[in-house]
């Protein structure tokens, strides 16, 4: 009987099958683009595997795996560039492999990398397939594939790591588990300083569901006291006190669809939501009150570590002043009006996004992303490569491409990844990532 039942049933499609298109467009992508920094490289007399794994801060994160903390550099003009300012669970990830492989650290750094943006692609995936369709989140992994600055995902830098992280913790809210969304914030909150975005999606989303749930219960609530129990307009819902509310299906197509609100989590299954907003802010808030405990000042001794590096929160005002001293001139007179172009498609994407109903926790962490991006006073080269966690912005862009016909995307995608590893084989060789 089970036979004859279950015969005509379709094959139950899993996760990692059902995101094998994104998963290898990415691979073919990177691959494209490791090739041709090869080649650039060569020709210049450098090794691209250097320039992945031992250059700018793949340094710094390869010392501190290698020797812990306590490293710095003091400058002439009274700077000091401390290895605290890094983030420690790519380093530990770095000690580990090298423990456990015949791996060196700057080898287990690459490897790391390797993995995380398998990793952050297929969660990118998860995200725009949960929210938009499986093509569209397709499509939202090659687009993220091809951004100009797309070879850091390849470097022994924490960008990869991250995004894989913020991606899964988004991912896990969208879907109700909140003690997983909990534990990857902390854990992206190991990573870099911008885990703050991932805690402000996790609770953010859950405040809004324990006031949506408080408020079905009082409804649900006021329908029964109106409703004898023997009525023949009575109709109990699911266990928890929620009405049933039918899934709508996910669409085959690029247009846009209403997404699935989280898991319902009234009444005894209300603790998972509450605990996975207290695991959030855990790691941050741990690495800061550490580095605090280390330098003996206090909750803020992190910010007078990255200070010592000229990174700082102005509001935009440092970044505002750099834009407008390029127009001195009319050669950087260009560069500032890309400058101005860049800045005003990433706010255009942002409003598009959340013009499209995008669910809360993307609309939050990306705008938390974008605003510690571009009002830092960081170094400016690096806030291009400071947006590439920020994927969410490009759902409207999927959503495009995913409405264009197979052999048409196919080729619009493969023009802009030739363009992409173009440039990230310059820029590598140039001035490269801070």
């Amino acid at each position: 009987m089970t036979d004859l039942a279950t015969r005509g049933a379709p094959p139950r499609v899993t996760p990692l099958r059902r995101a094998a298109p994104a998963l290898l467009g990415y691979a073919a992508v990177r691959v494209v683009g490791l090739l041709v920094l090869a080649v650039w490289s060569a020709a210049r007399g450098k090794s691209a595997y250097t320039l992945l794994t031992a250059r700018w801060d793949a340094l710094w994160y390869t010392r501190v795996a290698e020797r812990g903390y306590g490293y710095e550099v003091r400058l002439p003009n009274g700077d000091v560039h401390s290895d605290l300012a890094f983030f420690p669970l790519l380093p530990w990830l770095e000690r580990l492999l090298h423990a456990l492989a015949p791996l060196s650290y700057a080898d287990a750094g690459f490897v790391v990398s390797l993995l995380a943006s398998l990793a952050a692609a297929w969660g990118v995936f998860a995200v725009a397939d949960q929210v938009y369709g499986r093509r569209a989140g397709v499509c939202a992994v090659l687009l993220w594939a091809v951004l100009p600055v797309g070879i850091v995902q390849s470097m022994a830098y924490s960008e990869s790591l991250f995004t894989a992280l913020a991606a899964w913790s988004l991912y896990a809210v969208l879907t109700g588990r909140w003690v997983t969304a909990g534990t990857l914030a902390a854990l992206a909150g190991l990573t870099r300083p911008v885990g703050l975005a991932v805690v402000a999606a996790v609770w953010a989303a859950g405040a809004v569901s324990f006031v949506r749930d408080r408020s079905a219960s009082r409804a649900h609530g006021a329908r029964d006291e109106e409703r004898a129990p023997g009525s023949r307009e009575y109709t109990p819902g699911p266990a928890g006190g929620a009405p049933a509310t039918p899934r709508a299906p996910r669409p085959t197509t690029g247009a846009p669809a209403t997404p699935r609100a989280p898991r319902p989590t009234t009444g005894a299954l209300s603790w998972p939501r509450a605990l996975g907003m207290l695991l959030a802010p855990l790691g941050a808030a741990a690495y800061v009150l550490w580095v605090g405990h280390r330098t003996g000042k206090g909750p803020l001794g992190y910010l007078d570590v990255q200070a010592g590096w000229r990174n700082g929160f102005d509001g935009g005002y440092a970044f505002a002043r750099f834009v407008a001293d390029k127009f001195t001139s009319f050669p950087s007179a260009l560069a500032g009006l890309a400058l101005i172009a860049g800045v005003g498609l990433v706010i255009w994407l942002y409003v598009i996004g959340v013009r499209q109903r995008q669910p809360l926790p993307l609309p939050v962490y990306t705008g938390v992303v974008v605003m510690l991006a571009l009002c830092a006073s960081s170094y400016f080269g690096s806030k291009p490569r400071l947006l590439l966690p920020a994927f969410p912005l490009l759902l409207p862009l999927a959503l495009s491409l995913a409405r264009l016909r197979t052999p048409r995307s196919a080729l619009v995608t493969g023009l802009v990844a030739v363009a992409s590893a173009a440039y990230g084989a310059f820029w590598l060789n140039g001035s490269g990532p801070p």
